[in-house]
């Protein structure tokens, strides 16, 4: 006979399980509790305080309260997810008897295409940097590398200096889960690290044991948002139009990658998708933009 757990007490061990057991990141993490905070409040005010106690009936209600809130069917989706993710944990530990989500359908979603660079706009941005500026030079590196990689911004900044083979000519990163990959970075993004590293990381150093690979000005390691600012800066300065993101260079290098014949299973690997589904999203950008260049070429298009 499961315990009567309250719900205060089963979102804390769920997160604790997706910290410790699952070693999610610090941004999942703090997803996964604004999710459970939201649901915690609105089931509280309905008096409902032990986990065995939720129904269909109210994770129903909830999803509907959030659609009347303006919450996109895509965040309904992200919210659900948590949701479920609670229920199931429970029910694996013997603290529930039936999980209330069976029977809940996630919010149906239109797929949204990436956005993505066109190649011209990615050579104005990889040349936007100067190069005869300690902070040129790692502003370079750091663009070349992510467009090279596909990396995620959260993996960039937390490059160490030992992820970075030159001589082999990988990226060795850590994503969703701490789950480790390596990933190759061609020619042209390995000189750029090198001349960072060997001509301007130094002047960056603060601590001589610091082991971060980029550097803010203050010797610390490279911010996501201090590294979003600077790419913004370059974008504009290289006239590249409409919204720039570090998650806009990833999908421009899988994009780029199958529109010259890289095959699904590779890109898969190089982005860390657990799911070979998430990367064919980038097969459908492939192929409108060949129904683009057929219309708008092609004599009876």
């Amino acid at each position: 006979m499961p315990r009567r757990v309250d719900l205060d007490r089963a979102c804390d061990l769920f997160i604790d399980h997706l910290k410790v057991e699952r070693n999610l990141a610090p941004n999942t993490l703090e997803a996964y509790s604004r999710d459970l905070v939201r649901l915690r409040g609105f089931l509280h005010r309905r008096g409902i305080e032990l986990a065995a106690d939720v129904t269909p009936v109210e994770l129903a209600d909830y999803l509907l309260e959030l659609a009347a809130d303006g919450l996109s069917a895509r965040s309904r989706a992200r919210a659900l997810v948590s949701i479920r993710g609670l229920f199931r944990y429970l029910v694996g530990e013997h603290l529930l008897d039936v999980d209330p989500t069976e029977t809940i359908d996630a919010p149906k979603i239109g797929r949204k295409l990436p956005d993505v660079l066109g190649r011209d706009d990615v050579e104005r941005l990889l040349a936007a940097p100067p190069l005869d500026t300690p902070r040129g030079l790692r502003d370079a590196a750091m663009i070349e590398l992510l467009y090279a990689t596909g990396l995620r911004v959260s993996e960039l900044v937390n490059l160490q200096l030992d992820d970075v083979k030159l001589d082999a000519g990988y990226v060795r990163t850590f994503g969703k889960g701490r789950k480790q990959r390596l990933v190759p970075m061609g020619e042209v993004a390995a000189d750029a690290v090198a001349d960072y590293v060997e001509g301007a990381r130094g002047h960056f150093l603060k601590r001589p044991a610091e082991r971060a690979l980029f550097l803010t000005g203050r010797g610390r390691a490279m911010t996501r948002q201090g590294f979003w600012k600077l790419l913004r800066n370059y974008a504009a300065a290289a006239g590249v139009r409409g919204a720039i993101s570090p998650h806009k260079l990833r999908h421009s290098f899988a994009t780029h990658l199958i529109e010259h014949g890289a095959d699904l299973r590779s890109v898969q690997a190089m982005l860390g998708h657990s799911d070979i589904a998430t990367t064919q999203i980038y097969t459908h950008v492939t192929r409108t933009r060949l129904l683009e260049v057929y219309k708008k070429h092609h004599p009876r298009a």
